[in-house]
């Protein structure tokens, strides 16, 4: 069994989005820690299922991370389920997952599964808009956030998400010093290594997504982040 709290660096793949053979091969091939396949608008089984085949021909970890009900199937070895803390819809709460433990509680391996505490930042990003989140957030709102994943919830995870937009380090720092049983997720605007490094310092794993669909050739080189960060 793969141990998640050793990964340093993920790439988030989109099943909405196309990418060649070609780059596909040089993503799973290139020492990252694992492949997530996850995304916001126009996920669905046939996209999914699509990508996961193309991905399982290699030797790595494949996660879905669970966006909705109907994309959900057998044949990762991890199931990551958000939860968004600061949507103000009760559906990304909870609401997804009470339903998928009405059809599936009684067939799903717990131990695939890893619930992540997500907040959501960029006020402009898809999945905010989606989730309805309330991202005007301060400093006092971060500290909260992460008492409630790490001390009160309890959860493995906790994912600060800018998707499309790169974040304030000093932020991710701040929330990474309050965490300390939850790993700290980040993604979000990552282009480049020098990013990457950066983020990597505070967060105990990065998420590199939008870049691979840009430039992919930047996209391998945020890898090395775990030459540095061991």
């Amino acid at each position: 069994m793969y141990d998640i709290t050793k990964w340093r660096h993920i790439f988030k793949l989109d099943p909405a989005k196309a990418i060649s053979d070609e780059d596909l091969e040089a993503i799973c091939m290139s020492a990252t820690d694992a492949i997530m396949i996850g995304g916001t608008d126009n996920v669905t089984e046939d996209n999914v299922i699509h990508l996961m085949s193309r991905v399982r021909r290699y030797p790595l970890p494949l996660v879905l991370e669970i966006s909705n009900v109907e994309s959900v199937m057998p044949g990762f070895d991890f199931y990551f389920v958000p939860t968004v803390l600061n949507s103000t819809d009760v559906t990304y709460h909870n609401g997804i997952l009470h339903q998928a433990l009405k059809q599936y509680g009684h067939v799903i391996d717990y131990d695939e599964v890893v619930f992540e505490g997500y907040v959501v930042l960029n006020k402009d990003s898809k999945v905010a808009k989606k989730t309805s989140a309330a991202t005007d957030l301060t400093v006092e709102d971060l500290e909260a956030y992460a008492h409630m994943v790490n001390n009160m919830y309890k959860l493995p995870v906790m994912y600060l998400e800018n998707s499309g937009a790169y974040y304030d380090v000093n932020l991710v720092k701040y929330v990474s010093d309050l965490l300390t049983t939850s790993q700290l997720f980040y993604g979000g605007g990552i282009t480049n290594l020098e990013e990457a490094s950066e983020m990597a310092e505070h967060a105990d794993t990065i998420i590199v997504g939008d870049i691979i669909y840009n430039d992919v050739k930047k996209a391998l080189k945020t890898v090395k982040v775990k030459e540095s960060h061991k």
